[in-house]
């Protein structure tokens, strides 16, 4: 069983209970305007490049068969994506580390092999293995093997998931996961198409599926100053906060401008949304307003 994989971070402490191990799948069904891995959206292998470090050797340039590399009158170096082939040739001679290949298949076994290097920090803390993505549920056969696997070593297990899938397949994890983080990016449909590309309907549904089958689920609302935080939201979020009886937290994900540059090192152009992360007033209005609805969250203040 193999699978596309872009990153796997070591000593994780936001993705779940204690010292965890991330696993980030590539490829998610949601195009999301504020998405801060933009590079989890393809399923397939991408060229990322960081001008800041290239220190112009031109090794690209001779290593590229298909013209993917050029540099203009200014000496100043251009990718030409149409014509990459992603063959990863030019990676290979990058001597600053300046190219990047992002997203690698790789086996089940190869992927454990790499989480169980710190098992002992899982024992003392209570971590474990976290899939991220992208989406779980749009690689849910290898994500399922990796739970399994997981599993049979041991581990306490996580996944962070849009909700985005098929009912059917989305049962299939519950024996495998421990914690589940399941995000709701807005509370109106018509306003979720627009942010993400996607109807609303099937993740809410999914969410009251788990509910009604006992799982306890944290509940993560990404929050974006001038998009989604807004009272039709806050309300939206309160009217099905409370049909989760057995939700096991709710907590607000402020947004942050991580994914900008990601962008412009993928040649995926610019971001649409042109915001600000939120300072501690604005952050605590949004647990203000949530609390105002009925909505406890987990995050503290800020000072």
């Amino acid at each position: 069983m193999k699978g596309t994989v872009f990153d796997i971070q070591r000593f994780s402490i936001h993705d779940g209970p204690g010292i965890r191990t991330t696993v980030f799948l590539k490829g998610c069904p949601l195009n999301c305007l504020w998405c801060h891995n933009p590079e989890s959206k393809s399923k397939v292998q991408q060229l990322s490049f960081t001008p800041a470090r290239c220190i112009g050797c031109r090794a690209c340039l001779k290593a590229c068969k298909f013209g993917g590399h050029k540099a203009d009158d200014q000496g100043t170096h251009i990718i030409d994506r149409k014509a990459c082939m992603l063959c990863g040739e030019c990676v290979k001679t990058c001597y600053a580390e300046a190219l990047e290949m992002i997203g690698k298949t790789m086996s089940v076994d190869e992927v454990i092999t790499e989480v169980m290097k710190d098992k002992p920090f899982y024992e003392t803390s209570g971590g474990g293995m976290t899939i991220s993505g992208g989406e779980p549920l749009f690689q849910p056969d290898f994500s399922l093997a990796l739970l399994k696997a997981a599993k049979e070593k041991g581990l306490d297990t996580a996944i962070e998931t849009s909700g985005f899938g098929k009912p059917e397949i989305l049962k299939k994890f519950i024996p495998l996961v421990d914690h589940f983080m399941y995000d709701i990016k807005e509370t109106d449909d018509s306003r979720h198409r627009r942010l993400t590309g996607v109807p609303l309907e099937p993740i809410v549904s999914n969410l009251k599926m788990l509910n009604d089958l006992g799982v306890a689920v944290l509940v993560r609302f990404p929050l974006v100053p001038g998009v989604n935080a807004i009272p039709e939201h806050f309300e939206g979020i309160g009217k099905l906060a409370a049909q989760l009886d057995h939700a096991k937290g709710f907590e607000i994900m402020p947004f942050h401008r991580l994914g900008e540059g990601k962008l412009d090192r993928l040649g995926m152009g610019s971001s649409p949304i042109h915001a600000e992360a939120p300072e501690n007033a604005e952050f605590n209005g949004w647990i203000d307003a949530l609390a105002a609805q009925g909505v406890k969250v987990i995050n503290e203040r800020k000072k």
